[in-house]
Order: structure tokens, then C-alpha cells, then sequence
């Protein structure tokens, strides 16, 4: 099966929103194939449904005041941050074509980073009742999705060398008493957004059993 390559480099949270409601409604009506989106974001912190307003530790406007816009969305899980330096993704598969299976979708989207962080000589895994992919007790992929008619969005996001400080003024997926890492981290060097973006593709297609080709897109930033 084939699945639509679109990157977008940085882009504002709000047009990647837009975006992917885009994406979705097309994906609903057949006009497009399986889609995975790749872009980073600005400084910016994500609620999931489930979030719960302690996991923030700072005011909004104190994070205004550092750069940081506050969004409110409709994926699962808790609060976490965005911004330049982690690979974000936005899967839009319709799930009908795959498998009916909420948890199959987000095992084998863990499966992707697993096999990203051997890649690079690091041994990653999951964690018992806590999505994501881990490196002990440090996440280096969050996770949250939605799915609506079994067409996913929302997705992921790989912190490949991220400026892991803006994680201090919250609790990162609401998980008390665990950190979070980078690849560049892990590793103890810079690592290039060109290189892991290559690697995540070629093991999202294998995972998923998709020929991931790459298409010429733009957007229009909204800021």
C-alpha cells in the first residue's frame, strides 16, 4: 500500500491542527492514500484529553512570557512540549486497510522507535501501562493519537536533539518520577533532524507494510 511522504519543517501548532483536519476529512472520503506528516514546532505545550492542570507546574502566561503557546487538543494522554529539534509526526492512516485494533496501532508505531534507537546503538523499549518508547526510566518518544471513523491523527514525537529544559515546568505525560532523553542526549554529540527523519520513514514503512513516497507540499504558517 502507499503512504503520501509530506514535510513541512517548522510550522506553527495551529496550521499543523489545521492540517491534519485536512488531511483527515480527505483520508474519510478516499481522495488521498495513507499520509505521515513530519514537521517541528515552535515552543509550544499540547493537552491531551486526559490532562490534568497540576502536570502543569507553571501559569500559561509565565510560559507566554518565555516564548511557549499553551493548546488544548483532542488527542489522548496528558500534557507534553513540542519544539525545534524533536521530530513530530502526524500518521493519518485509515486503519480499516490495516487493522481495527487501537492497540496495534499505537504497538507498532513503538515498534518504529525501537528500531530508530538501534539505529544508533541504543537499546530502547516500552514501558508497562505508559505509551511511548523509553530508555529506562527517560522517555524518548511520546505518543498520543485519535482516531475518529478508525482514520488516526495526532501521533508522535522524537526527540532527537531537543532542548530537554522546557520539559522542567511540566510533568511530562503526567508521569510522576520519570525523565525524558534525546538521541543527542544518549548519545553525548549533536544529531541531525536530516538523519533521523530518514531512518523513522524507512522503519514506518516496514512496520506498517507501506511504500512511503514523498510528496512536494507547503503550508502557510499562521502565526
Amino acid at each position: 500500500m502507499l503512504c503520501h511522504l509530506e514535510q513541512h519543517g517548522l510550522v506553527d501548532y495551529a496550521a499543523a491542527l489545521e492540517l491534519q483536519r485536512e488531511r483527515v476529512a480527505q483520508r474519510k472520503a478516499g481522495t488521498i492514500s495513507d499520509t505521515l506528516i513530519l514537521l517541528e514546532h515552535p515552543h509550544v505545550y499540547t493537552l491531551g484529553r486526559n490532562a490534568q492542570k497540576e502536570n502543569m507546574l507553571v501559569s500559561e502566561e509565565f510560559l507566554a512570557s518565555r516564548g511557549a503557546q499553551v493548546f488544548h487538543t483532542d488527542r489522548g494522554g496528558d500534557v507534553t512540549y513540542h519544539g525545534p529539534g524533536q521530530l513530530v509526526g502526524y500518521p493519518i492512516l485509515d486503519l480499516t486497510r490495516h487493522r481495527r485494533d487501537i492497540s496495534w496501532y499505537m504497538r507498532s508505531l513503538e515498534e518504529v522507535f525501537i528500531r530508530t534507537a538501534q539505529d544508533y546503538g541504543i537499546e530502547a523499549g516500552r514501558s508497562a501501562g505508559a505509551a511511548g518508547v523509553w530508555v529506562g526510566n527517560d522517555k524518548l518518544t511520546a505518543m498520543g493519537v485519535h482516531l475518529s471513523r478508525w482514520v488516526t491523527s495526532h501521533g508522535f514525537a522524537l526527540n532527537v536533539d531537543t532542548d530537554l529544559r522546557y520539559f522542567e515546568w511540566i510533568v511530562p505525560c503526567g508521569l510522576q518520577g520519570k525523565g525524558v532523553t534525546s538521541l543527542a542526549k544518549l548519545l553525548g554529540h549533536p544529531v541531525k533532524m536530516e538523519g533521523a527523519t530518514e531512518r523513522v520513514v524507512e522503519h514506518f514503512g516496514a512496520v506498517f507494510g507501506l511504500e512511503v513516497e514523498a510528496i512536494e507540499e507547503s503550508i502557510k504558517l499562521k502565526n
